[in-house]
């Protein structure tokens, strides 16, 4: 295999590793690279799913003592309970739609355009909500009730359209809804294991008549770039938002999303 093919698939793990956990659309920015490097056919949108299970592995490795007290304690201790109900139950919403319309958002939403006009407005809220959230009133994910669960899940939901961003959506549903900056980040991580895993697993079923092990090699590498970028991330994004925010990132999705319209316009 040609070593360009080597070198697109890990700057392709580069990028679903550094932005599957930040909220600035991992999708939307493989759409967009895919569109950049002229990479397009069923085997391109194979690799990119592949991939995505390298950035669930980074959550399940940072996090493993906590999910292996979680799964202890899951008879006998509440504390486990709610925690594996509340990830549950935030799971559910963005599934049930998912399912129900695969096809419509795979063939309809899966576009640049749409991409850069969602992280436009995708910048622009997360500006407003930093602005207008309320005091925050749970500090810890153990805190959490099922209903503010549940909430953040329906707010998963948005995340199929790409560009929105599923750790954007998450995490700024919990800030609405009182969560603090680090909870809600955490407990974005938490609920994209089920999510990713989910997605990941009904996709590749979708497609199980292109797989093969003819591109090994390239999808290896894409896979192993996202989980040591994605593992990057994870360890040092809870401490980074504690300190400054999400502005940085607003910015960053509106920078970007007017820069991929420009292009757009000028490819026509």
């Amino acid at each position: 295999m040609p070593d360009t093919d080597y070198l697109t698939a890990a700057l392709l793990g580069i990028v679903e590793g550094l932005t599957e956990f930040l909220p600035v659309s991992s999708t939307g920015h493989l759409i967009l690279a895919d569109a950049l490097l002229g990479i397009e056919g069923p085997a391109s949108k194979l690799f990119d799913i592949v991939i995505q299970l390298g950035a669930i592995l980074a959550v399940c490795w940072v996090y493993r003592e906590r999910f292996a007290r979680a799964a202890a304690g899951l008879a006998s201790d509440p504390i486990a309970q709610r925690f594996v109900a509340n990830i549950v139950v935030a799971f559910l919403p963005a599934a049930v739609v998912g399912v129900l319309a695969h096809r419509l958002i795979k063939e309809v939403l899966f576009s640049p355009w749409v991409v850069a006009v969602s992280l436009i407005i995708g910048g622009i809220l997360i500006l407003a909500i930093e602005r207008a959230r309320p005091p925050p009133r749970i500090e810890n994910v153990d805190d959490m009730r099922m209903r503010t669960a549940l909430w953040i899940g329906c707010c998963q939901i948005l995340a199929m359209i790409p560009g929105v961003s599923r750790a954007g959506a998450t995490i700024m549903g919990g800030l609405m809804l009182g969560v603090d900056r680090p909870a809600a980040t955490q407990f974005s991580f938490f609920l994209a294991v089920p999510t990713m895993a989910g997605a990941t697993v009904y996709d590749l079923y979708k497609n199980r008549g292109i797989l093969s092990l003819e591109n090994g090699t390239t999808i290896a590498i894409g896979f192993i770039v996202a989980f040591l970028c994605a593992l990057f991330v994870v360890r040092t994004l809870v401490g980074f938002v504690s300190r400054h925010g999400f502005g940085v990132f607003a910015w960053y999705r509106i920078a970007l999303g007017g820069v991929a319209l420009a292009l757009l316009v000028l490819l026509r």
